[in-house]
């Protein structure tokens, strides 16, 4: 859709809630005056009001909202971008568009707006009507930023979390956009990955012993990181065990979300280093979903993992599921939902399909279920965890998600992770090592510095290699 922009430069709050409100769309800036009734968006900041007036199918349609008063250039800025957001998604609801259940709010971790609310003395009823939100969402938000703020309140100066990044999968779903290479074709770049990260996990300890900071939290993530072979597995566990003082380690999560890669010597490494919490993540317990998203295991491998898993050791699980995949249907979701119930894994992580580029179901939009029927897969999983005695503690956002929904986290009274509190809320520093790594640095102002390693395996090597971190 074509943008043009009068009496400001306001284009991320522009891009931003044109992604929300029109997923299949993609931003233009034509460089000639607009002219006749070609689909666009004339977004115009004047004396304090910014106003909308969208082209759409031929027709026009206004909307407009007022800049809140404001002290100084930062919150100048956000409440002119609230204004350009609004006055957007006003325009798109009188052209017709059906109205998504977090309104005009953009970005991916309304937490963080949401603890302001809080802070500051206001409300959920606030939010939501600050920025057209549902109640049960608004509400929703609330429960989960509570729970951050408790995590917070938990945290010393000194704390921080660590996560370490293992970029290979047995196979890549289809859904995948992650910096994540299938073995079968990157297989021979495990072992000098392996022996490149080891070099940062030592120099990243030093780092950490001289600022005199702690680990609270480690999580080995990918990727899949139990496509490791059992040694490799020991090997990297003992690097960390060696290199970091672990000694006021909280939590100690490592994703094994491929059942098709865990293996009873695996668990006992796992076991052997103090690891906590274990990610068994199926996505959907419906062969034929398993089958279109290009996984090659079984909902009965599932059930066999899990066990495999409670058998060997005084694991967590946690297991993650995906709203809206290929194929899968309302009543089909709900029986993935009654399966994983029945598991009674700790946590439970709802998330939404979200078509990233990159990956090959962005190719094929038109295999997905509709939004509407996303929209009640999601509050179908929602009552159901609920009265099984899950609450949320996280959540977040992603563009092009489907529907504009979320991803929630729930997990069983005093089983929160704190890791994806600190990382989705930033609460704290977070150092994130291997391929795709991007460590989080918050300052005092609420601003947050990122370092990012390169993304793809064979350029981390040799960055690493030759010139260290």
């Amino acid at each position: 859709m074509e943008l043009y922009l009068s009496g400001h430069d306001h284009r991320y709050a522009a891009e931003q809630i044109l992604l929300t409100l029109f997923p299949t769309e993609r931003p233009v800036y034509p460089e000639t005056p607009p002219k006749g009734n070609t689909d666009r968006a004339e977004i115009t900041l004047e004396n304090g009001r910014v106003t909308c007036t969208l082209f759409r199918g031929g027709a026009r349609f206004d909307g407009a909202a007022d800049v809140l008063p404001y002290k100084g250039k930062v919150e100048q800025d956000r409440n002119e971008q609230r204004a350009v957001k609004l006055s957007f998604y006003r325009a798109a609801l009188a052209s017709g568009i059906e109205k998504p259940v977090w309104g005009a709010l953009t970005g991916v971790k309304p937490g963080k707006l949401m603890a302001r609310y809080l802070t500051n003395g206001r409300t959920a009823e606030d939010f939501a009507a600050d920025f057209d939100v549902s109640p049960e969402r608004a509400l929703l938000c609330r429960e989960t930023t509570l729970v951050a703020l408790d995590a917070k309140a938990s945290l010393a100066p000194e704390d921080v979390c660590l996560y370490v990044g293992i970029p290979f999968c047995p196979t890549r779903c289809a859904y995948c956009s992650f910096v994540s290479n299938s073995v079968e074709k990157s297989g021979k770049l495990i072992t000098p990955y392996l022996d490149a990260l080891a070099m940062e996990i030592r120099q990243t300890a030093d780092a950490v012993r001289a600022a005199g900071q702690r680990i609270i939290a480690l999580y080995i993530g990918g990727g899949t990181p139990t496509t490791l072979t059992a040694p490799q597995l020991d090997a990297l566990c003992r690097w960390l065990a060696v290199c970091f003082d672990l000694s006021a380690l909280r939590e100690y999560t490592v994703e094994a979300g491929r059942p098709d890669t865990i293996t009873p010597e695996k668990l006992a490494v796992l076991k052997k280093y103090g690891v906590t919490r274990v990610s068994v993540n199926p996505q959907t317990m419906s062969d034929d979903v398993l089958h279109a998203i290009g996984r090659h295991h079984t909902a009965e491998d599932v059930l066999q993992a899990v066990r495999m898993v409670r058998q060997a050791g005084d694991f967590s699980v946690n297991m993650d599921l995906i709203a809206g995949l290929p194929t899968d249907t309302e009543s089909g979701f709900a029986q993935t939902m009654d399966i994983v119930l029945g598991i009674g894994p700790e946590n439970i992580t709802v998330h939404t399909l979200a078509l990233k580029n990159g990956s090959r179901l962005s190719e094929h939009p038109e295999q997905q279920p509709a939004p509407e029927v996303v929209g009640r897969m999601l509050d179908g999983a929602t009552r159901l965890l609920r009265a099984a005695g899950y609450a949320p503690y996280y959540l977040y956002r992603q563009k092009y998600m489907s529907g504009g929904f979320e991803n929630v986290g729930w997990a069983k009274r005093d089983y929160v992770n704190l890791y994806n509190i600190c990382m989705m809320e930033e609460l704290c520093p977070v150092l994130a090592l291997g391929a795709g790594g991007s460590t989080k640095l918050p300052d005092a102002g609420g601003s947050v510095v990122r370092r990012s390693n390169p993304k793809y395996p064979k350029e981390y090597i040799e960055r690493i290699l030759q010139h260290g971190i």
